[in-house]
């Protein structure tokens, strides 16, 4: 499959293939593991909200993010209009920009389509992110389009039919046992981010988060992830830019 280049010669084509389902493998990873038992938690969450489970799984495949989902079911309960729930949503989403902005130049090759990176820009979440950066090094640049198509489409497939079978079975799953998977995902969130991590100021900007994140959820209750985002994150921006100066001194 090559979703950049639909005339290819023979031999292309076949690397292109076993680039694919290279992808499709890496999202067998633990990684890949971790978000599935993190949407085991989700469909539980989605049909005590009443949700169908067309609904679920349509939601799983569309709004990807689970944090996204998460946002969507809690607008659903507090009855909010579709118009402050879909604000609600987006914003939880603005996270994401920085990621596509870091991904798509890794995959950008010299005939890359902007409509292949629009699609492929769908599947980029905290998982799929992290996982791409870490094997772009060892995949050839005409072919990362190809990789990631696999991988994050692979990724969202997965949930999406784990989430359809939890659905049905939610019933006969300890609610303990779900709310526990569920917080997996903030774990391995976290732990994903620190080892991938290119700058020391990435490391700066989460110990600072985790310190200042309880300090204004008692503070600014409803505004403190914001708060402790933009203090923490400005406060390593400038740590970074000191230590890069005297490094340069």
């Amino acid at each position: 499959m090559d979703i950049e280049h639909p005339q290819t010669a023979p031999g292309d084509a076949g690397s292109a293939r076993r680039w694919f389902l290279r992808g499709i493998a890496a999202a067998f990873s633990v990684p890949g593991l971790i978000l599935v038992s993190a949407f085991v938690g989700f469909a539980g969450l989605a049909k005590e909200t009443g949700l169908t489970l067309v609904e679920t799984v349509f939601m799983v495949g569309v709004v990807w993010a689970l944090p996204a989902k998460v946002v969507l079911i809690g607008a659903i309960l507090s009855k909010a209009s579709i118009f402050a729930a879909a604000f609600a949503v987006a914003l939880s989403s603005i996270r994401l920009m920085p990621m596509v902005v870091a991904l798509v130049p890794e995959m950008r090759a010299e005939k890359t389509r902007p409509w292949v990176l629009y699609l492929l820009s769908h599947f980029v979440a905290v998982t799929s992110w992290v996982l791409a950066l870490e094997r772009f090094r060892h995949v050839p640049p005409q072919m990362r389009t190809t990789f990631y198509a696999g991988l994050g489409g692979m990724l969202v497939a997965n949930n999406m039919v784990v989430v359809a079978i939890v659905y049905m079975l939610a019933e006969q799953l300890p609610p303990v046992a779900s709310a526990a998977l569920f917080l997996l995902t903030p774990m391995y969130f976290l732990t994903s981010l620190w080892g991938s991590a290119r700058e020391r100021a990435a490391h700066v900007a989460m110990v600072l988060g985790l310190c200042l994140g309880p300090v204004f959820h008692v503070l600014l209750p409803g505004f403190d992830l914001l708060a402790a985002g933009l203090i923490g994150g400005g406060a390593a921006y400038g740590w970074h830019r000191v230590a890069k100066r005297r490094a340069g001194a």
